[in-house]
């Protein structure tokens, strides 16, 4: 068994990953489990429960979501990733684009895409696995 932090976030509703207190627990899970989603070191793993309809319907509100902060290059287009823009936390599809930008793809269509130029967005780590109730 080994450590993995969880983390109380609020992404993608108006919290900020990087300016208010995070709350973290640690559990412990095996080795083996967290291997068939991720080759990363534990420390660098860390598991956060979605918030919002954005992503719906790949994620739904209170999904747990297993993030990999060793990956934060942006070399697999449109896979899920927990990122921050403009200081808010948000889970989003990202897509490289041709004029140096990033599209930020939300999966429920009723949500607008957005472009981020410049530094304006920065990858916390990619989501390798996701954990629901049924």
């Amino acid at each position: 068994m080994v450590p993995v932090r969880e983390l109380d976030l609020t992404l993608g509703m108006g919290a900020t990953y990087l300016d208010v207190p995070v709350t973290e627990t640690i559990r412990l899970f095996p080795i083996e489990f967290l291997r068939a989603y991720t080759r990363a070191s534990p420390d660098l793993l860390f598991f956060a429960h979605g918030m919002g309809d954005s992503m719906e319907p790949t994620l739904r509100d209170s999904d747990l979501l297993l993030v990999d902060c060793s990956q934060k290059s942006l070399n697999i287009s449109e896979k899920i990733w927990v990122i921050t823009y403009g200081g808010v936390s948000a889970i989003k599809r990202l897509r490289p684009l041709p004029t140096g930008g990033v599209e930020m793809m939300a999966d429920n269509l009723h949500v607008p895409n957005a472009i981020a130029y410049d530094g304006e967005m920065q990858i916390i780590g990619r989501v390798v696995a996701v954990i629901r109730k049924v």
